[in-house]
């Protein structure tokens, strides 16, 4: 006989002795086979209260094994981690988002316009790359089964473009993950500049805070807004790297080491040009991860927050 169960914790119900014996019990678990496991430390989350956990127990009854009232038990513990669908997975954001989601065991699959892309680590092989356009993508290709969607989808151009790429791509993808009832939605957006409105009003900024309202309204408890500033790290443009970390990460420490003096200048129209800290590409993929496995992170999150998040996450 056996019994499938479903639980959000590593705990299942041992299935009932069969009565045709009028022997007394005492039970054992002689066996614990976790099938699934992957050799690293599990997400916190699989432990948690939420009700997306995915921790599946089957157990199987011996019916013919029993010794000195013993009876053996296979318990059989099928782990299902999260799957996340990360657009624009080849770039510069979303390929760090994407190695340090197989870094944590997750499952991954990047949709962008240039599919799989040549970059160096075993971990490329670990993602399902698939190619496509938002605007014309075969959703039922990469959403199905997904528990968390990330955006990384944004760009310059003139304004019609910039709106369309930071606005309305954002916009048809936030749609398609509500419609396929994917239960978390990240965007990658932008900093809040203290800039002139006439430039904030152009379509990079206005484009990304019209995405930005439709995460938090169409996932309003579990959509999650990264504002990072000037992201760095090695940036490949054209098969060439550009260390951009050169200039990020001596900038970020510089800014750190007099945080206090500089915080009252930032009132100044324009000063988060120069003292908004910038963020590491790491950083911004480890506060992803930890947003993908905590239920109460959801709304905005700032510089600060971003790097806050990324602290909590160990890879």
């Amino acid at each position: 006989m056996a019994s499938t169960a479903s639980c959000n914790c590593a705990v299942a119900a041992i299935p009932a002795i069969p009565s045709s014996s009028s022997l007394p019990y005492r039970l054992g678990i002689s066996k614990l086979r976790l099938s699934s496991l992957p050799s690293h430390k599990f997400p916190a989350r699989l432990c948690g209260n939420s009700s997306r956990n995915r921790f599946h127990v089957k157990s199987s009854y011996a019916g013919t094994n029993v010794r000195d009232g013993l009876e053996s038990i296979d318990v059989v513990a099928d782990i299902k981690t999260e799957k996340v669908v990360v657009l624009g997975g080849s770039g510069f954001v979303g390929s760090a988002i994407c190695k340090a989601a197989v870094a944590k065991g997750i499952d991954v699959v990047s949709l962008s316009r240039s599919g799989r892309p040549t970059l160096p680590g075993s971990w490329v092989d670990q993602v399902t790359w698939v190619p496509g356009d938002v605007f014309y993508a075969n959703w039922d290709e990469v959403l199905p089964g997904a528990t968390t969607v990330i955006s990384t989808l944004g760009g310059f151009g003139n304004e019609e473009q910039m709106q369309r790429i930071n606005g309305e791509a954002n916009i048809v993808a936030v749609n398609a993950a509500k419609d396929y009832g994917v239960p978390k939605f990240i965007l990658i957006s932008v900093h809040e500049y203290n800039l002139p409105s006439f430039l904030l009003s152009s379509g990079y900024f206005t484009g990304k805070r019209k995405a930005e309202s439709e995460v938090l309204s169409k996932y309003p408890s579990s959509g999650v807004v990264l504002r990072p500033g000037f992201i760095y790290g090695k940036r490949r443009v054209d098969g060439l790297e550009v260390p951009l970390d050169l200039v990020g990460e001596p900038w970020e420490k510089a800014l750190g080491a007099v945080s206090n003096l500089i915080r009252p200048l930032s009132s100044l129209p324009g000063s988060d040009l120069v003292l908004a800290s910038p963020v590491s590409v790491n950083d911004v993929a480890l506060a992803v991860i930890n947003a993908i496995g905590d239920d109460d992170v959801f709304g905005v999150l700032t510089i600060e927050q971003i790097k806050e998040a990324a602290a909590k996450v160990k890879i």
